[in-house]
């Protein structure tokens, strides 16, 4: 399979845990995202899966080791793979995080914060160009959960979140994944208005949602994609669509404490009934209108 297939409504993200019954259960998925580090170099039955899922239903890639904000050279046999995985399923776009993840050389099984600098800012547009080149695909970029802030330059002003990732999606020209769910995490966190961060994004830029569930820890909220979703982070998904005017393709994901496929795709249908609440029923017409030109 190599040409590009649209991705519309609402999908779910492709896990072990699930895969062979995703890949034939009879509700409905209208897309799927597929992390490439858990599966590329992999042959057997975790093969089979993937390539039953892939076959089946629309792909995007999300990475999490792509190091965009980092120092160390882009990791071009990552990227190539990448690139010869995105063009065996035929996805439109990819995406990563706005992040570093990788000290002295040495990857950290983590996505660290950023400085909200203008430094920052040219430094990763730049990187995100060299990406382009590297795979042939557009590239969307997810806002990240943070615990502290970063220290800027000695003599910059600190940017706040929403205008740094503004001028990075700007100045790389890229695309933006929006996290519903990390924007509500770091808004509880970090005491800010979540639907007033929403309002400042560039909603031209969103090519899609994610929506998760998380967990308290204490007085702190740990991003941890354990669901299920709660109310406050429906209100804000169903805000983002209004503010957007449009359908973005969304995905649940759920990371940690995997339950059975059915559990996961009642967030999915949660999903898609209150998107089709804010939109006025346009996710099922969308999805249907794509389907009937198939």
């Amino acid at each position: 399979m190599s040409a590009t297939r649209h991705v519309q409504g609402i999908g779910v993200g492709v896990r072990r845990q699930f895969a062979a019954a995703l890949a034939r259960t009879t509700r409905q998925v209208d897309f799927v995202e597929v992390t490439p580090e858990n599966w590329l170099g992999f042959g057997g039955e975790r093969k089979q899966q993937l390539a039953a899922c892939v076959e089946r239903y629309p792909t995007v890639l999300h990475s999490v080791s792509l190091n965009i904000g980092g120092l160390e050279a882009l990791d071009e046999e990552f990227l190539a793979g990448v690139a010869t995985l995105g063009a065996q399923v035929g996805m439109p776009f990819w995406s990563d995080h706005v992040c570093y993840s990788s000290v002295a050389g040495q990857p950290v099984s983590d996505l660290l914060p950023l400085p909200f600098s203008q430094e920052a800012v040219a430094h990763t547009a730049a990187r995100i160009r060299e990406v382009k080149t590297r795979v042939p695909h557009g590239l969307a970029l997810e806002n990240a959960t943070f615990y502290a802030h970063m220290p800027v330059p000695a003599g910059e002003v600190a940017l706040s979140e929403g205008a740094f990732l503004r001028r990075i999606l700007e100045e790389g020209d890229c695309g933006m994944l929006l996290d519903v769910n990390n924007v509500y995490v770091n808004s509880q966190n970090h005491g800010f208005d979540p639907f007033s961060f929403i309002d400042e994004l560039p909603m031209e830029r969103v090519w899609q949602l994610h929506v998760a569930g998380h967990t308290l820890v204490d007085d702190v909220i740990i991003d941890t994609h354990i669901g299920p979703i709660i109310d406050p982070v429906w209100a804000l998904y169903q805000h983002t669509l209004r503010r957007a005017g449009r359908l973005i393709p969304t995905i649940v994901e759920w990371d940690q404490e995997i339950p059975a496929l059915d559990k996961v795709l009642d967030e999915v249908d949660r999903a898609r009934k209150l998107a089709n609440e804010a939109l006025g029923g346009v996710v099922d017409e969308t999805v249907m209108s794509r389907e009937g030109a198939r």
